[in-house]
């Protein structure tokens, strides 16, 4: 649509057209008054234009008659050709990666929204460069220092010859704690003294990237002129209008004792309402202790195998394939959760299209972060919190122990699941949904168009197909645009794995920066050339997301203190260098972490049916507990308060620094 210099509209619509709002509303009354019986015909054929020319004063006429607000002054809504191909030179193109972005032509050509989108992205993405340069050397003083750390060297010792208890019963047997000694080397890269820093660094940039933004956004609104910009009375939805008809006429035509039966299966309706959030976060919860049960039975199936070697790597294949079908499942149920969402919030029938989108907004982001860091937290702070200990396991089904954290802690496999899980979803994401899908459906769309299309065969008609497609032939046969909430959603959820767990994992922000550097160009292109120009919606902020970003951010801080605390070992290797060492120290923490197990304590059947270790009477395994030979025997220790006390001291200390 495009208002020209002679005060009047020329209208280009189709027989697919969709629902238009602001200038299209000017000219409803067209299709009613314009469309006659040989426009029916035309349009019978396929995909049909149609050029109206209405003068301004029937515009402004009808749109008073219709109480339609008309902006004071006239717009100008040319399709500005030029603007497109200048984005997809400066800003839709890979070989300018290196440049920022043209904002204010972003602005100009898509609208405030969308500007504000692609400005909110190359903020985060720009001040994503301090973290990722101090993650790479928080990693790399971990590969300079690990040769020099004793716990790991105490780990990979042979002559110590700590044997460790089964992994499970019966089937598996006696193991030497060198055999983990990769895995303690590794575990290290992530859990050294750098890491508590670097966590702390973390919890202060986020609240640095939120003042930044803020200031931004407001400089952003005095160009652009936005400061006056007031929140306009949002039309009633078609929908919730029709459901308030049907509702007040039935009102009209019962009793009160039909009206209050009526209340009462509306608060009846709300009340199960709740019930399909709750079958989804059953849904997430059931899955993710699936994904557990299948890492117990696995590790005692394949702890059945005869070779020496897929014994001593069974830990690692296990844990593993547990995470790769981990992300499998987040993916999958991402895509469930996403059209669920859509359909929970057409059933509240909200009154406005701001609240329904606000109200599908927090949805989305609630299924869709509960499910991507489920996972994570599970591996965080409840696996091996609850297995008990040897001679006193938990069991689930009866038969299959709950699993264990390896000797140097679950910290190595939380850093590989949050990897696996964020790198996954950025690679499919960006490849699959983002690239492969889009082009499949709009290969699909046109084979369809195509085949419905009834083609004559008289001289006029193949003349007409000979002519050159016309450029808006082209732009309709794009992806209709979907709105901008699902690329915030997926750079909030990525937002959530940099600053949630970011003690885990120091890289995050490194491989967030590299990719959103590829996502901004990638996101460029697809608006530019992929889906069609959307109509122009002005805003004054980024709206919700803001909020989410503050929640997720305050959030932080609370898991980022509690994964030191209690998934690394760095409070244990502080309370034992300061208060048990006896040369102040790490010089024997290795055998100081282990508690001891009499072998002859085995429940029946539960011991190791054979062995290539022979003559063990004790056996070792990670906790503070008192030995056997104690008054008390497989007590928690006063080792073990001692560090619980010093874990919640410094949950507070973090806190406090933050």
């Amino acid at each position: 649509m495009a208002l020209n210099s002679h005060r009047s509209v020329d209208i280009l619509t189709s027989k697919h057209g969709e629902k238009k709002t602001g200038v299209h509303q000017y000219v409803i009354f067209v299709y009613t008054c314009f469309f006659t019986k040989q426009t029916l015909i035309l349009l019978s054929k396929g995909i049909g234009f149609i050029r109206l020319h209405i003068p301004w004063p029937i515009l402004s006429r009808e749109a008073e008659l219709q109480k339609i607000k008309v902006a004071v002054k006239k717009v100008q809504l040319n399709i500005q050709f030029s603007g497109r191909l200048i984005l997809h030179e400066e800003w839709a193109n890979y070989g300018v990666m290196y440049k920022y972005q043209p904002v204010d032509l972003i602005r100009k050509y898509f609208g405030e929204q969308i500007g504000l989108y692609f400005a909110w992205l190359g903020v985060y993405t720009q001040l994503l460069i301090p973290p990722s340069v101090l993650g790479i050397i928080v990693f790399l003083y971990g590969i300079f220092t690990v040769d020099t750390n004793v716990p790991s060297q105490e780990t990979c010792n042979h002559n110590l010859n700590i044997t460790m208890c089964p992994l499970c019963d019966a089937v598996c047997d006696y193991w030497h704690l060198s055999t983990v000694c990769s895995l303690a080397r590794a575990s290290y890269l992530f859990d050294n003294g750098a890491t508590v820093l670097f966590a702390i660094f973390m919890s202060l940039w986020a609240a640095c990237f939120l003042e930044h933004w803020k200031r931004r956004q407001m400089c952003l609104k005095h160009t652009w002129d936005l400061t006056s910009l007031e929140d306009e009375e949002d039309e009633l939805r078609p929908e919730y209008e029709e459901a308030l008809q049907e509702k007040k006429a039935k009102i009209k035509a019962k009793s009160k004792k039909q009206v209050f039966k009526l209340f009462s299966i509306v608060m009846l309706f709300n009340f199960f309402f709740l019930l399909p959030v709750c079958v989804q976060i059953f849904v997430t919860f059931s899955a993710v202790f699936g994904v557990v049960v299948y890492r117990i039975c696995m590790l005692s199936v394949w702890s059945m195998n005869p070779d020496p070697e897929a014994k001593a790597s069974v830990r690692m294949t296990v844990t593993t394939t547990g995470i790769i079908l981990n992300m499998l499942v987040v993916l999958v149920l991402e895509e469930v959760y996403g059209a669920i969402a859509v359909w929970l919030t057409e059933l509240e029938l909200p009154k406005t299209e701001e609240e329904f989108e606000e109200r599908l907004i927090f949805k989305s982001f609630f299924l869709k972060s509960m499910n991507a860091f489920a996972p994570i937290f599970y591996v965080a702070f409840f696996k091996g919190r609850f297995a008990g200990r040897p001679g006193d396991y938990v069991y689930v089904f009866g038969d299959y122990r709950m699993e264990e954290c390896a000797p140097p802690g679950c910290l190595i496999e939380l850093c590989i699941q949050l990897s696996m899980i964020m790198l996954g979803k950025q690679l499919i994401q960006n490849n699959v949904f983002e690239i492969l899908i889009p082009k499949l459906k709009k290969m699909y769309r046109t084979i369809q168009e195509q085949k419905g299309m009834k083609r004559e065969e008289d001289e006029e008609n193949e003349a007409e197909e000979r002519r050159p497609k016309q450029q808006y032939h082209k732009d309709f046969a794009l992806e209709p645009f979907e709105g901008v909430s699902p690329e915030y959603m997926e750079m909030i959820i990525q937002y959530g794995f940099v600053s949630l767990f970011v003690a885990s994992f120091p890289l995050a922000p490194a491989f967030a920066l590299l990719n959103n550097v590829i996502e901004i160009r990638l996101d460029a292109s697809k608006f530019v050339t992929e889906i069609r120009r959307p109509d122009a919606v002005r805003c004054k902020d980024i709206g919700i997301w803001y909020n989410i970003l503050c929640g997720i951010s305050k959030f932080s801080v609370i898991t980022n203190a509690f994964v030191i605390s209690f998934t690394s070992e760095f409070v244990p290797k502080m309370v034992y260098k300061y208060m048990y060492s006896v040369n102040g120290t790490m010089s024997g923490f290795t055998e100081h972490s282990l508690s001891y197990f009499n072998v002859s304590n085995f429940p029946p059947g539960t011991a190791p049916s054979t062995t290539l270790i022979t003559g063990v009477t004790m056996c070792r395994y990670k906790d503070y507990r008192d030995p056997p030979w104690s008054a008390d025997p497989y007590t928690f220790s006063k080792e073990y308060w001692s560090v619980l006390a010093a874990r919640l001291a410094f949950v507070i200390f973090f806190q406090v620094s933050k």
